[in-house]
């Protein structure tokens, strides 16, 4: 009987009986993603001017995070009150509201008449997990077509859904643009109503988003087809600066008439990467059926994570629901800051610029014109693996296999660092380069 074993004693045979059962023995270590491998081997490095172009959130020309100064007001009022006394579900309603206003406009009927369901996440990642669970819950047979490529983490999301996961063609890596015919066609082939993830702007990791034309082509196929579209709008304002601009795509289909899915997040456009601040809003035919989303979305998030952290959802709030703050945060997106340094979209197109004009002025005999081209927080630089490797090992620079550059880790200090090594490597050809990476 237990009662009658001391507390060593059971502690012990606790222990002898999990041994002799093995249950984790059949657990394998699972593969690194390829951003913390890359996070992994810089912070290793003790090379002093080593640089890190794999990270995924907003840097200031110093390298460092850039909080603005929107933020910091909402933080210091939000101080000043007293949480304990705050209706978190208001506030939660109230976010909600303001994060579809952002990506649908102020003006738009579905805010006007109500018809989305919409709950905070945790970040972009949540509001993409919790439509995955929710697209295998009332559509259990459904597969979800990413584009070709996407971030990593797209197939680990509806991959642990446990749903089939196709591709459709996207980037043209001969170009080094959209390959927008072989879109078309994958979206005209695929099967009637299906579910297909598109990236409003600043497409990660390539840079290349469509044209307004080609996004009503776009949405003019999936009418014909009833495909049902899902965004993940992780850059809103990161593209071209204006966060409306940003949002032509959602807008678009909206005026087409589709019912769309979207998955925001603030950790880039607020520099609130630590707060995990998300919304996923689901637009729906009527007020009926959008409580019944709602209702079923809360459900699947009440299982997952309960509630969201409220702090940041305040902060975010906040800023989008008073007018000076949201004005500020507007401006601070796209203009010179009061200080002497740009701010987010400005300073990330000038980089582009830099970066370009100091490969071109090396007389690289390779076109770079797709750096400046691309859009957003990420340049999809062309560099094979082999050049990658080699970037890394010789001039202690790293970033993802795929040569993925964040332009957010490139300064005016170290652009033209940056700029020769990648002439360097891009100078050695193909039998040489392996050569080299095989003596390391």
């Amino acid at each position: 009987m237990w009662r009658y074993i001391n507390g060593r004693t059971a502690r012990r045979f606790l222990s002898t009986s999990a041994t002799a059962r093995g249950w984790w023995n059949h657990v394998r270590p699972a593969p690194k993603d390829p951003i913390v491998s890359v996070n992994e081997a810089f912070l290793a490095d003790p090379f002093p001017l080593k640089i890190h172009l794999g990270v995924g959130t907003y840097r200031d020309d110093d390298g460092k995070p850039l909080i603005p100064h929107c933020v910091r007001d909402a933080e210091a009022k939000i101080e000043r009150c007293k949480l304990e006394n705050l209706n978190s579900s208001a506030v939660t309603s109230k976010f909600v509201l303001e994060s579809v206003k952002l990506a649908y406009g102020n003006d738009s009927y579905v805010v006007r008449e109500g018809l989305f369901a919409g709950i905070p996440a945790l970040s972009g990642t949540g509001a993409c997990r919790l439509f995955a669970e929710f697209q295998r819950h009332f559509y259990p047979d459904s597969q979800i077509y990413l584009p070709d490529p996407t971030w990593s983490n797209h197939h680990n999301i509806w991959g642990q859904a446990e749903i089939p996961i196709k591709t459709f063609h996207y980037y043209n890596r001969d170009t080094k643009g959209l390959d927008f015919a072989a879109l078309i066609n994958d979206v005209k082939n695929a099967p009637d109503c299906s579910f297909f993830l598109l990236h409003p702007c600043a497409h990660n990791p390539t840079g290349v988003d469509p044209t307004e034309e080609q996004w009503r082509e776009i949405s003019y196929q999936f009418k014909v087809k009833n495909h049902f579209p899902f965004f993940d709008m992780a850059y809103q304002g990161f593209s071209t600066g204006d966060l409306d601009k940003d949002a032509v795509a959602l807008r678009i289909f909206l005026e087409d008439g589709h019912l769309i899915g979207c998955a925001q997040t603030f950790a880039k456009n607020m520099g609130l990467f630590g707060h995990k601040v998300g919304c996923l809003s689901v637009l729906c035919q009527d007020i009926k059926q959008a409580s019944a989303v709602k209702s079923q979305l809360q459900k699947i998030a009440h299982s997952m994570y309960s509630s969201p952290h409220i702090h940041g959802i305040l902060l975010v709030t906040m800023i989008l629901s008073d007018p000076d703050m949201k004005a500020l945060w507007r401006k601070e997106i796209n203009v010179i800051a009061a200080l002497t340094f740009m701010v987010m979209a400005k300073r990330i197109q000038t980089m582009r610029s830099s970066l370009r004009q100091s490969l071109e002025t090396l007389d690289s005999s390779f076109n770079w014109e797709h750096i400046t081209t691309q859009g957003g927080m990420f340049c999809f630089s062309g560099l094979t693996p082999d050049q990658v490797k080699l970037l890394e090992k010789i001039f202690h620079i790293y970033m993802t296999p795929d040569g993925r550059i964040s332009m957010a880790a490139v300064t005016t200090s170290n652009v033209k660092y940056l700029a020769n090594a990648i002439h360097q490597v891009t100078r050695i050809d193909e039998e040489a380069l392996t050569a080299c990476n095989n003596r390391f």
